[in-house]
């Protein structure tokens, strides 16, 4: 079975990945460069890479830095101590970014012969960005078997999500299991210069909050 999987190089997309791999999946793993400001994310989803063993790692570069609307592709600051019970939607938000993504995993899917594709998009602890709720991911399968030639000939695509509704602790404790090398993965949104985590923004915080819980250091702050 092959599997493209987005891999951002993150906490959570690292997870999802090596779920599929347990799974016995043959992984095909993405990553898009789309202008953001925490780059090193990046070669840490090179790191990942290696350290799952895929198939191929394809980086696509689709910079969404001349559509805006974002922190994270523009100069406007990151929130920081955010209240995550406040319900907006923050300025990291990226508009459609989740639906830009999956639609070039469904390309690149149909080319290599996949019909899985998995994403580590999680509805609990998260920002409130609308492109990671359950809703959206059920949309998207359909819209797959609509758009693609694959699609009208029978083939049905399924949009895996193995951290929809877990806890960042519970993620965490998952990736323990699988003996996941967390020190590979950044998840900061606005790192220094040399790539150390700012440890106020949303992401920081809910990462702090999940080894917390989970009762393990970081080991990107060890070293």
């Amino acid at each position: 079975m092959r599997a493209v999987v987005l891999l951002s190089g993150g906490l959570d997309s690292y997870t999802a990945a090596a779920i599929a791999k347990a799974q016995r999946f043959t992984l095909f793993a993405l990553t898009v460069l789309y202008g953001q400001r925490h780059v090193r994310e990046v070669e840490a989803a090179r790191a990942v890479a290696r350290a799952l063993g895929v198939e191929r790692h394809l980086e696509v570069e689709v910079d969404l830095r001349a559509i805006g609307g974002s922190s994270l592709t523009s100069d406007t600051a990151v929130p920081r101590d955010r209240d995550l019970e406040a319900g907006d939607i923050p300025s990291t938000y990226v508009p459609a970014r989740n639906t830009i993504f999956l639609s070039l995993a469904l390309g690149w899917a149909e080319v290599v012969g996949a019909r899985d594709i998995v994403i580590g998009v999680n509805a609990l602890d998260y920002s409130g960005y609308p492109d990671c709720r359950p809703e959206f991911i059920a949309a998207f399968e359909r819209l797959a078997e609509l758009a693609t030639k694959a699609g009208v000939e029978g083939a049905r695509f399924r949009v895996h999500t193995p951290l929809l509704t877990l806890g960042k602790a519970d993620i965490i404790r998952r990736g323990l299991d699988l003996n996941l090398d967390y020190g590979l993965t950044h998840s900061c949104y606005d790192p220094s210069p040399s790539g150390q985590p700012c440890g106020a923004c949303d992401s920081c915080v809910l990462r702090a909050k999940g080894f917390r819980e989970a009762g393990v250091p970081d080991p990107v702050l060890l070293g």
